[in-house]
């Protein structure tokens, strides 16, 4: 959490500055919550360049702890996006399919451990002040995040989960057109030749999927196969955008804050959604011990990946964090193999291999601080938090992650 960030010698408060001060003009927070930085006067700042020089080479980045970090943070999140997609098939197969309330209880889970940790270093007036002067900010990610889900929920109504997935992928050219237009977010060759490598192994397992006959779309209809391929699409393409709008957020503001609103905000969009698509799937739903515990762990699952997800846009971008998503794939079928009795065919291994390559081949050429640079943040990152996971908190502590 951003609340245990201070230490000796180095401050980080999450208290407003007062009105009229240089920082508020420059950011144009008013008097809204804002990381107030670091206290330049006790901690010893060295620049992003000198950090940056630490070491040298096409391999820099692979010699930081960061990037072991990163890789394995990665496939936490895919294992986490599997678990859920799991999840959501076997509601379906139990007769439950309740896209927005499902995941109500996951906004209500954020919202009521995020909030109150924002509520407890703000306080309740300047967290109302929050609410004022950023809310608009937050009420466009969480309607995004929501849809996104909703949308992505429904689709394993009318299509197969595989079908689903793969188009999944398609959030990251959401991502890289946004990031590249908006953003003045500019890919390295080797970040391209990163990213096609791994939807080449995407592609294998297609090729194996196809070989396998599990593509099949048993009792599917055509009509209800493409229904469910676009809603599938919209869903990705929410997920893409609201990506990179909580990669923006969560660089300069504190984790908690970001994903306590997403909670707030996402659990009054998300509660009111279900309110009016929801009712009749409702009352028509299966209600029994293996639903609740499906909806349990879902919710839990889910959590977990919101609590990690931020982490992940710091240290990386939400580029590398949707192609590590690719290898979710395989863990799909790994876990498949014990819930929907499924066999894994021997290409899977082989494209499992080719997307961690291709994620290996995305940080080539990347120097010490890979992609927890952001180029909205200015030449230091000075524009940012200093926070778990961010560029500006190397910069202030030297060779620190938490």
């Amino acid at each position: 959490m951003e609340g245990l960030d201070g230490k000796s010698g180095v401050t980080e408060s999450y208290a407003p500055r007062p009105a009229g001060t240089d920082s508020d003009k420059s950011s144009g927070a008013g008097s809204a919550p804002e990381v107030t930085g670091i206290n330049e006067d006790t901690a010893a700042v060295t620049t992003v360049e000198e950090v940056q020089a630490s070491k040298k080479g096409w391999f820099a980045y692979f010699k930081t702890r960061d990037f072991y970090i990163v890789l394995v943070l990665g496939q936490i999140l895919a294992l986490c996006i599997t678990s859920t997609n799991t999840f959501s098939s076997l509601l379906v197969e139990e007769g439950t399919s309740i896209p927005a309330f499902q995941t109500f209880f996951n906004y209500v889970l954020l919202n009521i451990i995020y909030t109150s940790f924002t509520l407890y270093r703000y306080g309740f007036k300047r967290w109302c002040q929050l609410l004022i002067k950023d809310g608009w900010k937050y009420i466009i990610l969480s309607f995004l995040d929501v849809q996104g889900n909703y949308f992505f929920v429904l689709a394993y109504r009318y299509t197969t989960i595989l079908s689903a997935q793969l188009i999944n992928f398609f959030a990251i050219v959401v991502v890289v057109i946004i990031s590249f237009s908006f953003l003045r977010v500019r890919y390295h060759i080797t970040q391209i030749v990163g990213i096609l490598i791994c939807i080449g192994g995407v592609g294998i397992l297609i090729g194996s999927d196809h070989i396998t006959g599990a593509t099949a779309s048993d009792g599917i209809s055509k009509g209800n196969q493409v229904k469910g391929d676009l809603f599938a699409l919209v869903g990705a393409t929410c997920y893409g955008v609201s990506n990179v709008v909580e990669e923006f957020l969560v660089s300069k503001r504190p984790l908690y804050e970001v994903v306590g609103q997403l909670g707030f905000w996402g659990m009054i969009w998300n509660g009111a959604q279900a309110g009016i698509f929801d009712k009749q799937q409702f009352r028509t739903a299966t209600w029994n011990s293996k639903v609740g515990g499906y909806l349990t762990g879902y919710t839990l699952i889910l959590t977990l990946f919101y609590s990690l997800a931020p982490i992940m846009f710091r240290l990386s971008s939400a580029a590398f964090f949707n192609i590590s998503l690719l290898t979710g794939n395989f863990w799909g079928v790994c876990i498949g193999v014990k819930v929907f009795h499924l066999s894994i065919h021997w290409m899977y291994p082989i494209a499992f291999v080719c997307i961690l390559g291709g994620l290996l081949v995305y940080f080539v050429g990347k120097k010490v601080l890979g992609e927890a640079t952001k180029p909205w943040l200015g030449q230091n990152q000075e524009q940012g938090v200093a926070g778990v996971g961010t560029a500006r908190r190397r910069v202030v502590r030297g060779d620190t992650v938490v």
